[in-house]
């Protein structure tokens, strides 16, 4: 049985924002029910330990998100949640009381991304303070800033600057700079990343070998069930099944799958939307 390093599940592809980095999604507009959720989950399990609650949409609106994470916790999943963060304030108690959730990473870019969306301060002081509760629970809380134009432009974005300093009153240097990010106290991370565009089947082609880590190490599944190789698929145009009608294993042993997989063991691309991925030059 194939293991994977992790699995997106959306449980949502709603959202309170539009933010201008995200294509968001002309599929069908739904919320993952409680009962629907099981049955992916006991799929997903035996292939992985670690769930991601997201690919598009933004989990904290699910009314039903208690109820998901006392179901990952009975599958024993380590959860991991990605936010806008503007709901923690409302929803952010569920997360930290929530044994199955052991890490959340909120996207702070995405204030850039809704410029004129309220106050900055408001914003940001409760995403720190989340972090902060999140720390004293024993959880991981990663603060992303995946809004650089290029590797030397850090805090070259307008809002950059402030988020910096608010962030260093709450959390005061020094900091541990590491490879993947720099830890600003115990279980409180900043995460640096470059803007990209996600990849989209009227964009050009990339040249060059291509590689990416879809069906290696990960897969995501649409809050309809079907399963596509990795979590940019915001549209589902690679779909390779479903997995309320099928088991993964099957799905991952598909003719299409396995051409994707072994179209990547080579370096070329085997689908017109991988080919047409800029985040893929990362792995190049």
């Amino acid at each position: 049985m194939r293991q994977l390093k992790k699995a997106y599940l959306e449980i949502t592809n709603v959202c309170n924002l539009a933010c201008a980095f995200c294509p968001g999604t002309r599929r069908d507009k739904g919320f993952l029910s409680p009962e629907r959720f099981r049955i992916l989950d006991a799929r997903l399990r035996p292939h992985t330990q670690y769930l991601y609650l997201h690919l598009m949409g933004e989990p904290l609106l699910h009314p039903q998100l208690k109820q998901l994470l006392e179901i990952c916790g009975e599958l024993s999943f380590r959860t991991m949640i990605t936010t806008n963060g503007t709901l923690l304030p409302k929803v952010g108690e569920v997360l930290l009381q929530s044994p199955a959730v052991e890490k959340v990473s909120i996207s702070v870019h995405s204030f850039e991304g809704n410029e004129g969306g309220g106050s900055l301060e408001c914003y940001l002081g409760d995403c720190l303070s989340f972090a902060n509760a999140a720390s004293q629970a024993g959880k991981r809380c990663a603060l992303r800033l995946w809004n650089l134009d290029g590797a030397d432009t850090v805090g070259a974005n307008h809002c950059n600057g402030k988020i910096l300093a608010m962030i260093e009153g709450a959390f005061p240097r020094p900091w541990k700079e590491g490879r993947r990010g720099t830890t600003l106290a115990p279980n409180i991370f900043l995460e640096w990343g470059e803007k990209f565009n996600w990849p989209d089947l009227s964009a050009p082609e990339e040249g060059g070998r291509r590689f990416c880590y879809g069906l290696r190490d990960q897969v995501g599944v649409l809050w309809d069930g079907t399963v596509v190789p990795c979590c940019l698929d915001h549209e589902g145009d690679v779909p390779l099944g479903n997995l309320f009608d099928q088991e993964l294993q099957e799905i991952l042993d598909s003719p299409r799958s396995r051409a994707i997989y072994e179209g990547f063991s080579q370096g070329t691309a085997q689908e017109e939307l991988c080919r047409r991925c800029s985040f893929s030059n990362r792995f190049q």
